[in-house]
């Protein structure tokens, strides 16, 4: 797929499998309303780099976890919002796992995401 007609979602997949902060934060609008479930855990974040730093790259997948794929990634139109889901192959002190997320999103009118829903499968073997 030609980057240029890649979605903000599978931009956001891309730049998450790399842990690039800079390009998962221009995927966000600065504002961002962001909610998210894990197994035991919800989250809120009403920032990018609350949602990038805190969040994604500081709890998730911490400086201790390598992201060794992403195995597949996908995003659909939902009416006004999209549906991004993905799959990672990811490793840490524990051993190999793969996690899936899917997101609901909708963007502003500058291509950034400024709301999202997301539910985390966890770390599965």
């Amino acid at each position: 797929m030609d980057i240029k007609d890649e979605s903000t979602g599978l931009r956001f997949a891309r730049a998450l499998a790399a842990k690039d902060q800079d390009a998962l934060r221009r995927c966000l609008a600065e504002e961002i309303d962001f909610q998210a479930l894990t197994p035991g855990r919800h989250w809120q974040a009403t920032s990018a780099a609350e949602v990038v730093e805190e969040i994604v790259l500081g709890s998730w997948f911490e400086d201790g976890t390598r992201i060794q794929a992403l195995r597949s990634a996908s995003d659909e139109p939902v009416v006004r919002r999209r549906r991004l889901v993905y799959e990672l192959l990811v490793a840490n002190a524990d051993g190999e796992f793969h996690v899936e997320q899917q997101a609901y999103y909708q963007c502003g009118e500058d291509g950034r995401i400024t709301w999202m829903r997301m539910l985390c499968a966890g770390y599965q073997r």
